[in-house]
């Protein structure tokens, strides 16, 4: 009789302990609801914001692709003072457009960002709930290991074996309950990581896009200073444009014919030895637009053949609007940076940049409307360096992209525009 009552007892003690810990955790988890019913209004205001800014990204988005298409189709018409403004204009609307759209996603950024704060809290209460309670229910199985509660010790202390199973079926209960509360602890943990990792992604975005913002609110002045200066030169008269198309165009055959006479050169001179095997991924895509974007293939194109008295195009050109982002195509050191607007308006390349990479390649980025580094600095792969014109010679934006072979580039004068990068190139599409 005094067996069995300590049996009773041994089980109601498990019971006890049981429904502790399930009380325990269960208040955790009235607390942490009580705290999301009092952000659930914050959140839920947040939702509908974020949901509004989407909306107005997608409205926007329409309305940029007939801005461009506009521009595209005022590209391809005959070279006139209209075209050139209109051109002009077309690339102010454009990049207004652009630039609200980067507003609308860094702000939409920015609230998602405070939505995972929010979360953020909620986990981390759930998990120092969870923690406390899972601690205090261990101190219970520990303060009934002491007394003989233990599992061993139960089947140990009874004779049979339905008495050593009644009293350790509750404490096999607690532990199972204990295992699943232990998983939910970690997933919580692994949640809370997550989130953590996704607001720092997009704290990243939204500083990208304010750069962006900042950016294209320069090249938008910039725009409007051409648009100015073409209107003066010419006295918005299409009989002076047109002498002074005339004299451009002279310019810019002398020009290429230059830089072709030496590149040539220097092409005779590469070292394949020297060089990175001819692998797709060497180099990252300049923009992040992809390969249908390409609008000018490497060397003798049937454009160059028609344009360029040399028949040859040391790069290829990549199409997208004035403003676009342009990226490092990998690691290295910003070796040259110029306009050569400065020595020879729209004939060249314009405003470049020079990166020298570690692999023994160079890479030119030519027409860009603005540099976002400076000669010296280090780059990364993917980094921003500048933003996509159409400054030099150029109808359109496009990057004018060349890749040299490291020892054969250096940067020379030219009898008429400036200092020039010159080097023996090679097909870009081989290691991008």
């Amino acid at each position: 009789m005094i067996r069995k009552n300590t049996v009773k007892i041994f089980a109601y003690i498990g019971v006890v302990i049981l429904l502790f810990g399930i009380i325990t955790i269960t208040r955790g988890e009235e607390e942490i609801q009580d705290k999301t019913a009092a952000s659930s209004m914050a959140r839920e205001e947040l939702e509908e914001k974020i949901q509004e800014r989407a909306k107005e990204l997608e409205d926007l988005r329409p309305r940029l692709e007939e801005a461009q298409q506009q521009l595209s189709t005022t590209q391809n018409e005959k070279s006139s003072l209209q075209r050139d403004l209109n051109n002009i204009q077309g690339n102010i609307n454009q990049l207004n457009l652009s630039l609200r759209a980067d507003e609308l996603t860094a702000d939409k950024l920015s609230l998602e960002i405070k939505s995972l704060e929010l979360d953020t809290i909620d986990i981390k209460s759930s998990i120092e709930t969870k923690r406390v309670a899972i601690g205090q229910i261990l101190n219970e199985i520990m303060h009934a290991d002491q007394k003989g509660l233990g599992l061993l010790a139960t089947f140990l202390r009874n004779k049979s074996l339905a008495e050593g199973v009644l009293e350790a079926q509750t404490l096999a209960n607690f532990q199972a309950q204990l295992a699943i509360d232990i998983t939910n602890l970690r997933a919580l943990s692994d949640d809370y990581v997550k989130m953590k990792e996704d607001a720092s992604k997009k704290h990243s975005q939204v500083v990208y896009h304010q750069d962006n913002l900042q950016n294209k609110k320069i090249i938008i002045q910039d725009q409007k200073s051409e648009r100015e200066i073409l209107l003066k030169v010419t006295k918005n008269k299409e009989s002076v444009y047109r002498n002074q198309l005339s004299e451009l165009e002279s310019l810019q055959e002398k020009i290429a014919d230059e830089i072709e006479a030496l590149d040539a050169v220097l092409r005779t001179k590469i070292d394949p030895a020297t060089l990175p095997p001819i692998v797709a991924g060497v180099l990252e895509f300049p923009v992040n637009v992809g390969r249908n974007f390409i609008t000018q293939g490497y060397g003798s194109t049937d454009f160059a053949k028609a344009t360029y008295r040399g028949n040859w195009h040391n790069g290829i050109d990549i199409g997208s609007p004035i403003g676009t982002p342009i990226l490092a195509a990998e690691d290295g050191e910003v070796v040259g940076i110029g306009d050569q607007d400065k020595y020879c308006p729209r004939a060249a390349y314009g405003k470049f940049l020079v990166i020298k990479h570690n692999n023994n390649l160079v890479t030119l980025y030519g027409h860009m409307s603005r540099h976002a580094v400076k000669k010296g600095d280090t780059v990364t792969r993917g980094q921003v360096i500048g933003y996509m014109g159409r400054t030099g010679w150029a109808t359109g934006s496009h990057l004018h992209f060349v890749v040299f072979a490291g020892p054969t580039y250096y940067m020379g004068l030219t009898k008429s525009c400036g200092p020039m990068p010159y080097g023996g190139d090679l097909n870009p599409l081989g290691y991008l």
